[in-house]
C-alpha cells in the first residue's frame, strides 16, 4: 500500500475542517430558530403573585394578618310567639269546624332565637356593614358586636343606622373611644372568573377563620334562597362559606372587600364550595344611601315582567332571547303615564341593552327618582321610543308585584306563582300567590305561616293572584279569625290566621 506524505495529509485534514465549518453555517443557517429557555418562558403565562415568599410564606399570611382585626362577630336574639308550636292544620272534611274551634284558643307559646353571622369596619369611627338576614327582626338593644381582640359593643353602644332586605345588606355603628382597623372597597366590576377570593368570618363560632378559593362566576341572579335578596348580582366563589360566615368580606389578593358573604347553595346545609358574595360596588352604594338618608330610594316603572323564552321568541318573531316582555302595566304608574302596553318588548334602557328581567330590573332601580329616560321597545314587530319618568319604588312594591300586607296587618309578603322570583321555591302548585317574607310578631307567624307557602284560598275566595289576593285581605274584620288554605310543597292544609 502507497504511503501518503504527511504535508498531503496536512492539507487534507485542513481541507475538510474548512468544508465542515462552512457546511455547519449553511445548515444552521436553513433551520428554523430554537429560543432559548430564558426566551421560551416568555411566551407562557406567570404568576404575578409568587406562591411564597423568601420566607417561605403563602400571600394569604399577610392578608389574613391585615383583614382580620376588622372583622367582628354579630349575634342578634328575638323572640318569637307562636300558637300551638309545631302544630299544623292538616284536617280536611266534616271535622273541620270542629278541630279549628278546639285549638283555636291554645296558648302561645314563646321562644327566642338567635341568629350568628359576621361583619367588617367600614370607618375607624365604627360603621360595620353586615347581612339584614343576621339582624333581622331584632332591635339595637338585641344586637351584640365582638372584634376579634374580645372586646364586645351592645346596648347603647350600638345603633342600627338602616336596613335593605332587597340587597340584603344593614349598616350597624358602635361607639368605641378608640380608632378602629377598618377595610377598603376594591372594584368589583373589575373582577374576573379565576381571581383569588379570600373570605374571613366567625362560621360555627369558630372566630377569624380564613377561607381561600377563586371567583367561580359573576352575575349570578335567580338564585332560590329562603331570605332573598329581591335584587341579585352574586359574585360565586368556592371559597368555603358556612354558617356564620353570612355578613363578613370577601377579599382580594390586595386585601380589599370584593365582596359580603350572604349565602350559599347546598344540599347538606354545609360547604359544597358553591358561595354567593354581594359585590362591592352595588353594596357601596347602599351603604352610601343608609348613611345620608338612613333608607334607600329606588326607581321605579310600574310593570310585571317575564324572561324572553324560545316559545315567546318565536311567537313574538323576536331576533334574539334578549330584552324583557312587560306581561302587564299597572295604573297610574310611570309606565303607563308614558304609553307603555301590555306585549311590549323592552330592549334597551337608556341606551344600554336589556339582556334579561332581572339586570332590567337592577337598572332600574338604580336610576334616581325623577330622571326621565328612553325606552326601546318592541310592539307589533316594530320599534319604538318612549321617555319614561322614572318615580320611587313603593316600600310595599317590588318591580315585580310584590304585595306588602299593610292594611291588613297580617305581616305576609306575596308574588304570583307565575313571577320569576316564584321559581327558587320549586313550587308545585301552578295559581295563587306565594310567601316570600313573613314579619314576626304578627298573625301570619303566629298562625304558622312559612316562607314558601302559597296561598290557594282565603275563606270561601280562591286566590289566583295578588289582586285578588289585596281585594280579599282588605275585606278582613280585626280579630276575627279566618281560614287560608294552602299548599306546602307536596301538601295542602289549613291555617287560622286572625288579623
Amino acid at each position: 500500500m502507497k504511503k501518503i506524505p504527511l504535508l498531503m495529509t496536512g492539507i487534507i485534514a485542513g481541507a475538510a475542517a474548512v468544508f465542515a465549518f462552512l457546511f455547519g453555517i449553511i445548515i444552521t443557517t436553513s433551520l428554523p430558530t430554537i429560543p432559548s429557555r430564558s426566551e421560551a418562558s416568555n411566551d407562557h403565562y406567570e404568576l404575578p403573585v409568587p406562591l411564597v415568599n423568601d420566607a417561605g410564606e403563602s400571600p394569604f399570611t399577610k392578608i389574613a394578618e391585615k383583614v382580620s382585626p376588622s372583622v367582628v362577630n354579630i349575634s342578634a336574639q328575638k323572640t318569637v310567639t307562636r300558637q300551638a308550636p309545631g302544630f299544623e292544620w292538616y284536617f280536611e272534611g266534616p271535622f273541620d269546624d270542629f278541630f279549628r274551634d278546639f285549638f283555636r284558643d291554645y296558648p302561645k307559646h314563646e321562644r327566642k332565637t338567635q341568629t350568628l353571622g359576621s361583619g367588617f369596619i367600614l370607618s375607624e369611627d365604627g360603621y360595620i356593614v353586615t347581612n339584614y338576614h343576621v339582624i333581622k327582626g331584632a332591635s339595637a338593644a338585641d344586637i351584640e358586636v365582638k372584634l376579634i381582640n374580645k372586646k364586645e359593643f351592645k346596648g347603647d353602644k350600638i345603633k342600627i343606622i338602616g336596613t335593605d332586605r332587597r340587597t340584603d345588606i344593614a349598616l350597624l355603628k358602635i361607639e368605641s373611644d378608640k380608632r378602629l382597623p377598618y377595610l377598603k372597597f376594591g372594584d368589583s366590576d373589575k373582577v374576573k372568573v379565576g381571581d383569588w377570593a379570600i373570605a374571613v368570618g366567625n362560621p360555627f363560632h369558630l372566630e377569624g377563620t380564613v377561607t381561600v378559593g377563586v371567583i367561580s362566576a359573576l352575575g349570578r341572579t335567580n338564585i332560590p334562597l329562603p331570605e332573598g335578596p329581591d335584587f341579585q348580582s352574586f359574585l360565586q366563589t368556592d371559597a368555603a362559606i358556612n354558617p356564620g360566615n353570612s355578613g363578613g368580606p370577601l377579599v382580594n389578593i390586595r386585601g380589599e372587600v370584593i365582596g359580603i358573604n350572604a349565602a350559599i347553595t347546598t344540599p347538606t346545609g354545609g360547604n359544597v364550595g358553591i358561595g354567593f358574595a354581594i359585590p362591592a360596588n352595588l353594596a357601596r352604594h347602599i351603604i352610601d344611601e343608609l348613611i345620608a338618608e338612613g333608607k334607600v330610594t329606588r326607581g321605579y316603572l310600574g310593570v310585571y315582567l317575564q324572561e324572553i323564552t324560545e316559545d315567546l321568541k318565536e311567537a313574538l318573531d323576536l331576533p334574539s332571547l334578549e330584552g324583557v316582555l312587560i306581561s302587564e302595566v299597572m295604573d297610574n304608574t310611570p309606565a303607563s303615564k308614558a304609553g307603555l302596553e301590555n306585549g311590549d318588548v323592552v330592549m334597551e334602557f337608556n341606551g344600554k341593552k336589556v339582556e334579561d328581567l332581572q339586570s332590567f330590573r337592577m337598572q332600574v332601580a338604580s336610576t334616581a327618582v325623577g330622571k326621565k329616560v328612553t325606552l326601546k321597545v318592541l310592539r307589533d314587530g316594530k320599534e319604538k321610543t318612549l321617555e319614561v319618568k322614572i318615580g320611587e319604588l313603593p316600600d310595599q312594591l317590588s318591580n315585580a308585584g310584590i304585595e306588602n300586607d299593610k292594611k291588613s296587618e297580617l305581616g305576609l309578603k306575596v308574588i304570583n306563582v307565575t313571577d320569576a322570583q316564584a321559581q327558587r321555591f320549586n313550587l308545585e302548585a301552578t295559581t295563587g300567590v306565594v310567601v316570600i317574607e313573613v314579619k314576626p310578631d304578627s298573625p301570619a307567624v303566629d298562625a304558622g305561616v312559612s316562607i314558601g307557602d302559597v296561598i290557594l284560598a282565603i275563606g270561601k275566595k280562591t286566590i289566583d293572584n295578588v289582586n285578588t289576593y289585596r281585594t280579599t285581605i282588605a275585606k278582613l274584620k280585626t280579630g276575627k279569625p279566618v281560614i287560608f288554605h294552602i299548599q306546602r310543597k307536596e301538601r295542602k292544609l289549613y291555617v287560622a290566621v286572625t288579623p
